[in-house]
């Protein structure tokens, strides 16, 4: 009994801790000023850049989390989601990173005339360090936790950021539509967690511990957009 009700109190910490990331990364400035529409053209523009450069790693972070789980049902199931990614799925023929090429160029923005920020490097180095550690635990909170749990969030700030900026929605279809299919990401990989945890409730702390370290990154990266410059 007493193993049951510690595997349910874990289950319990996953969605405590996801609610809790949603909620610090909601009222970070950059976000706050997107939704009141104070946020200017140019630093979202730049957040656009620093996101491209970020989300070309995504696919070889799931990569790296799936080589490392311990069940192959678990990387089928991941592996959904991938195939999503890279536009393999029935419902999602384009990759995602072609939706994005074509939404910064319709925008007119182009990531290759600007560097990495460090703090975008930093980012994209602790979701690798997270993703390949041996205990797929790190890899699942900091991808799901620190990641596709909180997109949904961000995500439709920035699009209000956007639309309060002058440009319609219609325009933004690779955030509109990561509005919706992220979620069902995470709901994957919480599913993939629960079990972990009734295994072994004290995965938990990890997963915590790196969905933390996942988000804090991101938020770096959100303070620097927010001091690099007048709107």
């Amino acid at each position: 009994m007493f193993a049951i009700e510690e595997a349910v109190f874990s289950t319990d910490v996953i969605g405590d801790t996801q609610e809790e990331l949603k909620a610090r990364i909601s009222v970070h400035p950059f976000l706050a000023a997107c939704r009141a529409g104070t946020i200017g053209r140019p630093r979202l523009n730049r957040l656009l850049t620093q996101h491209a450069k970020y989300g070309e790693h995504f696919t070889r972070f799931l990569s790296a989390l799936m080589a490392n789980l311990r069940s192959g049902d678990d990387c089928l199931r991941l592996a959904g989601n991938l195939l999503e990614e890279i536009g393999l799925a029935e419902d999602s023929p384009t990759p995602h990173s072609k939706l994005y090429r074509e939404m910064l160029a319709d925008l007119g923005v182009n990531p290759a005339n600007e560097p990495v920020y460090p703090e975008t490097q930093g980012l994209i180095d602790t979701m690798y360090m997270l993703c390949r550690q041996t205990d797929p635990a790190n890899g699942l909170g900091a991808l799901c936790l620190g990641a596709e749990a909180i997109v949904p969030v961000f995500y439709a700030d920035i699009v209000e950021g956007f639309v309060q900026a002058g440009v319609p929605r219609e325009r933004l279809g690779f955030f509109t539509l990561h509005i919706e299919c992220d979620d069902g990401h995470a709901d994957t990989m919480r599913d993939i967690m629960a079990r972990m945890v009734a295994d072994d409730p004290a995965s938990v702390v990890t997963m915590v511990s790196a969905g933390e370290a996942a988000l804090n990154a991101r938020l770096r990266l959100f303070d620097r957009l927010m001091a690099g410059g007048a709107q």
